[in-house]
């Protein structure tokens, strides 16, 4: 049975609200990649929060974070029309601390491509999934809301990191053993 004390409601609508703060905080991510808004992976980072995508791409600070999408590399991927396409995150809240699974795909503009038509939509050469990845978002409550402490990504290509990394979601559901 539901606890419906005012007590036992305050609890329950902390546990909504924190779910929707985060939610909105993974959203961010798409479009702070894809227009290089540096300013907002500066403010979703703790001060010493991490990424690490793999393939020695990472970083510490959210300084350094929020750098990455000002690098001529990356301004030149989103001058191509690049497009992260994020998939609803899973995520488990444990008090203070938070675990984030999504997946994000990077799609790119696909030139080469013939024209389709589609009614009322015009016609388009379409895109082509670059990558697909797993995140893992480990999250903190501060006094000014989620911050990302730390961010994982490991790219879907068959290996077991990223399998593992996408389990993290699944584990309150393992039978014991």
């Amino acid at each position: 049975m539901a606890n419906t004390t005012k007590s036992g409601l305050e609890a329950r609508l902390r546990r909504v609200e924190d779910r929707l703060e985060i939610y909105n905080l993974i959203a961010g991510h798409p479009p702070s990649a894809d227009t290089g808004a540096d300013y907002y992976t500066r403010a979703i980072y703790l001060e010493n929060g991490e990424m690490d995508l793999a393939g020695g791409k990472s970083a510490s600070g959210n300084e350094a974070i929020a750098a990455i999408v000002r690098t001529a590399e990356h301004q030149a991927a989103i001058a191509g029309g690049l497009a992260h396409f994020a998939g609803l995150p899973h995520v488990t809240i444990d008090g203070d601390k938070a675990v984030v699974v999504s997946y994000v795909q990077i799609l790119t503009p696909h030139p080469t491509a013939e024209p389709v038509e589609v009614p009322g939509h015009g016609a388009s050469r379409g895109f082509r999934a670059h990558r697909v990845g797993a995140n893992r978002w480990e999250l903190e409550r501060t006094a000014h809301g989620w911050k990302i402490k730390r961010r994982t990504t490991r790219s879907l290509d068959g290996s077991e990191p990223a399998r593992e990394l996408l389990r993290t979601a699944l584990k309150a559901f393992e039978p014991a053993r």
